[in-house]
């Protein structure tokens, strides 16, 4: 199955107050094994960039300002995500962003029904425990030391690595090794069972002859004090 996780940047926490998305990182995935396949975006906002939001992920307005605008380069990332599912860490969030970039360009807003969340995933997993990405780094021992800033495509990478240990991490190669050594197993027993080619012989007997009952019957009967008796 192929899915796409992502991450955005913003200049702040609600595109219903006018901010913007300025950043988007995607890794593709195929079976829970990240392909290679990124994409990776920065867009002018169209306006300033609040030092909270820079001091966070460390993009400033000089730096976006010769970017493209999102309706310049959409198109290039629809295609990348095409209709696969969607992965993203508070998933409402970054959902929330791109369906607002889209709807100010008058296009379909993604359906929320491809939404996956890793943090109500986490929440089933470990409850009770810290589900930032940087807590969830730390639990499945996940290099997380060149993160100094947030940024959309390290950020969609790490987690890449949360979501396969969300979903069963190690222990998927372990059931794919055991379903192998099943079918290695049980060709080898087939080829085992295998009738030998060739002239087949007669069964031989088995059963005791009549003579051979009566010399254990005088075997037995000579023992003295026998266990059995």
């Amino acid at each position: 199955m192929r899915e796409i996780v992502f991450d955005t940047e913003t200049t702040g926490l609600d595109p219903k107050t006018g901010d913007r998305m300025v950043e988007i990182g995607c890794v593709e995935m195929v079976n829970l094994v990240p392909t290679g396949n990124t994409y990776h975006a920065y867009y002018n906002p169209e306006r300033d960039m609040p030092a909270g939001a820079e001091a966070v992920h460390g993009l400033s307005s000089a730096f976006l300002s010769d970017k493209p605008l999102f309706r310049d380069t959409f198109h290039e990332l629809l295609e990348f995500i095409g209709d696969a599912p969607l992965v993203a860490h508070n998933a409402g969030f970054d959902f929330g962003f791109l369906n607002a970039e889209l709807t100010l360009i008058e296009r379909e807003p993604i359906c929320m029904s491809r939404m996956i969340d890793t943090v109500q995933i986490a929440k089933k997993r470990h409850p009770g425990a810290k589900l930032s990405l940087d807590a969830l780094c730390t639990r499945y021992g996940i290099d997380r030391s060149h993160r100094v800033k947030h940024g959309a495509l390290l950020d969609a990478e790490l987690l890449a690595q949360v979501y396969v240990e969300l979903k069963g991490g190690r222990q998927i190669g372990l059931e794919l090794a055991a379903e192998a050594s099943v079918v290695s197993i049980t060709e080898e027993v087939t080829a085992v069972r295998k009738a030998p080619e060739g002239p087949r012989r007669e069964p031989r007997p088995h059963m005791p002859t009549a003579e051979e009952l009566e010399r254990h019957r005088k075997f037995m009967s000579g023992i003295d004090n026998a266990l059995w008796g």
